[in-house]
């Protein structure tokens, strides 16, 4: 696998294409870059993305669609706030309708 610093980059290269009103995991974006055992190595991308206004952090959800990286915004209820602005609906944590918002890079992008 390439270094940490290329990965980050290539997860929010990935997290930039997420559409508006749509999110995916931190698993998805691990299988679609080669690297099936590496969504927590996402979650450490997402960790370090919050000051790049470009990528948003805020699409990327647990499998379950659990908002997991709501404790890494400023204020937490940023992550909520920002994914309804979107459109998507959001209860005790949790994307409602979460089959329908999920965006999977490994079917929507080619490599």
């Amino acid at each position: 696998m390439a270094d940490k610093g290329s990965f980050f980059e290539d997860v929010y290269d990935v997290v930039r294409l997420i559409p508006k009103g749509r999110v995916t995991s931190y698993g998805a974006i691990a299988h679609y870059l080669g690297a099936a055992k590496s969504a927590r190595m996402v979650g450490w991308a997402m960790n370090a993305a919050h000051n790049l206004e470009d990528v948003p952090a805020h699409r990327v959800v647990n499998r379950l669609g659990m908002l997991s990286g709501k404790a890494h915004f400023s204020p937490p209820e940023k992550m909520q706030q920002a994914l309804e602005e979107e459109g998507l609906k959001v209860k005790d944590d949790m994307i409602q309708n979460f089959q329908q918002a999920f965006w999977n890079p490994s079917e929507e992008l080619t490599i």
